[in-house]
This record gives C-alpha cells, sequence and structure tokens, in this order.
C-alpha cells in the first residue's frame, strides 16, 4: 500500500494492523452471520451513475443546513461507541475533527468521554445519542446534562430491545470498560461465565419495553429536538412523524443488531416517500465514497452519517 491513504477501506486495513483483535472485531464486526453488513456496501455498488455532460460545474456548493445548522457537506459523524480503545484522546479527538471540517458530530451514550469533557473540548454543533436503560433516570439524567452542556439535538436509537448477536465479541469474551458518561449513576461491570460481558451488560440494563408512546415522555423531558435512528420501513417512518419525531436516521445499526434486514440504501427511497419532507431523512451504513454519498443524495437523504 503507498504511503499516503486515499480511501476509507484502506483505512480499515491500517486499523486492523493496529488495535488488538478484540477492539478491531468489536469496531469493525456485526450480527450473526454477517450478510447486512456486506449488502450495506454491496447495495451501494449496484446502483449505477448516468452523468450528464456539458453542464458548467465550476462553482459547486455543498453545504447543507440540518434542523437549522449548516454544515459543509452532507456528511455528518454517527454515534459510536468507546473511542479511545483506538485513540487515547477518544471523542476529543473526534468532535475536535467535526469542528475543524465544520460538521456535525452525534456522541455516543456509551463514549469513553463524558457529554461535557466533549462539549469543553471545541465549538461545533452536537447531537447527542440515547439508549433508554431500564431505570429511565439515567436516561433523563443524560438528556438534561447534554441540554445543559449546548447539544442541540437528542437522537434516540430505537432498534436495541436486545444487543444483536455479535459473534466476534462473543469468542472474544468482550469486555465493555466502565463508561465516562455512567460514572456516579450505575457500574457497567458485569459476572458473565461465558461469551461477551458487552452483551451481558447490554441486555441486562436496556429497556426492552420501549415503545412509541414512551417518545411522549421522552419530549417532556427536554426541549431538544428528537431525531429517531434505526428506521428502516415506511410504516415506522409513518410512525415516527405521528410522535413527533423532528428527524429519521434510516439505519440498521451498522449490520450489528439484526442480520438479514435490508441494506440501508435499499429501503432508503420507501422512507422518504413516507415523510415527504416533513422532517430530514438522514441515513448510514455502508458509506465508504464521496459517490455512495451522492447515491443517498439522489434518493431523498438529507445527509449521511460516516462512523
Amino acid at each position: 500500500m503507498a504511503d499516503e491513504i486515499v480511501n476509507v477501506n484502506e483505512f480499515q486495513v491500517l486499523a486492523r494492523q493496529a488495535l488488538p483483535k478484540m477492539y478491531y472485531d468489536f469496531y469493525a464486526g456485526g450480527a450473526d452471520d454477517e450478510h447486512t453488513l456486506k449488502k450495506n456496501v454491496q447495495e451501494f455498488q449496484r446502483i449505477i451513475l448516468l452523468p450528464r455532460v456539458l453542464v458548467d460545474v465550476s462553482k459547486i456548493a455543498l453545504s447543507t443546513n440540518i434542523l437549522g445548522y449548516t454544515i459543509s457537506a452532507p456528511i455528518m459523524i454517527a454515534p459510536t461507541s468507546m473511542h479511545k480503545l483506538a485513540h487515547p484522546e477518544g471523542e476529543l479527538a473526534t468532535a475536535r475533527a467535526a469542528a475543524a471540517c465544520n460538521t456535525i458530530m452525534t456522541l455516543s451514550f456509551g463514549a469513553s468521554c463524558s457529554v461535557e469533557e466533549v462539549a469543553a473540548s471545541c465549538d461545533a454543533v452536537r447531537f447527542f445519542q440515547l439508549y433508554v436503560y431500564k431505570r429511565r433516570d439515567i436516561a433523563v439524567n443524560l438528556v438534561q446534562r447534554a441540554e445543559k452542556s449546548g447539544y442541540k439535538a437528542i437522537v434516540l436509537t430505537a432498534d436495541v430491545p436486545r444487543l444483536g448477536r455479535r459473534e466476534a465479541d462473543i469468542k472474544n469474551k468482550m469486555i465493555v470498560p466502565q463508561l465516562k458518561n455512567l460514572e456516579g449513576l450505575m457500574s457497567t461491570e458485569v459476572v458473565s461465565v461465558k461469551g461477551s460481558n458487552f452483551e451481558a451488560y447490554a441486555n441486562e440494563t436496556i429497556d426492552s419495553s420501549l415503545c412509541w408512546r414512551d417518545i411522549a415522555w421522552l419530549k417532556s423531558t427536554t426541549n431538544l429536538p428528537i431525531l429517531i435512528k434505526g428506521i428502516l420501513t415506511r410504516e415506522d417512518a409513518i410512525k415516527a412523524m405521528e410522535v413527533g419525531a423532528a428527524g429519521i436516521i434510516v439505519s440498521n445499526h451498522g449490520a450489528r443488531q439484526l442480520d438479514y434486514t435490508p441494506a440501508t440504501i435499499s429501503v432508503l427511497e420507501e422512507v422518504v416517500q413516507a415523510v415527504g419532507r416533513r422532517v430530514p431523512v438522514l441515513l448510514d451504513g455502508g458509506v465508504r465514497r464521496g459517490t455512495d454519498v451522492f447515491k443517498a443524495l439522489a434518493l431523498g437523504a438529507q445527509a449521511v452519517l460516516v462512523s
């Protein structure tokens, strides 16, 4: 490989070389047979472009507006957990990169750095991603801390009633470190005789009863707009509109939850048509190149999220 990195796939090769196997597998792996993990990329490749020629493209504006915030290009940073497993500065470095690129970072609930630390690291627009635990007071605490710290939206991840069966994590006996945002609220230490401690912890704490009627409860805890992440069908897009979502993220959780769900790009147009431009529709999963971003925009997404 040449010294100069020229695409995302080459970063993945370097990550495999640099990270301990447990951590690389945690970041890169999907659920079960990893069918959807492959499809997320392959379905982008299936879409062919038909370019028109002799059009004046000497002046191009890539900026777009998400919930009233202008970003330099339709590319945002998706919520991903535990960045310090890959870099000692963790999400602080990610936030500074987002600020330098003038885009929006969505901080993960499971971040290695707290909402307050990331807010103090730089001047950038930030959203906060939320899981709802059985202890609902934890969600309220984090949402209110995010709002107080200047975050501009809450991104509710809706596709994790239980953690997906990630076989690499099971084999590696993946251990979850203490989550920074939960310090003083609860321990993430779980004793699991076999398999992934991370899976055991998640399934012990996540509220599997969370449903559409709980969006009203969540909205009552904050003045921030709420985006719902994990939508893959027309029916759920309509439900999201009915409960007052401020935006939708078409996502299959990076293929880390339920395997054999559709690739996100393959259902994007259906969701966009159901929403009818009432709120922004964003997309994550499988985005590797600028042409992928273009394809998502052409099918109606306002921006993509990458990780």
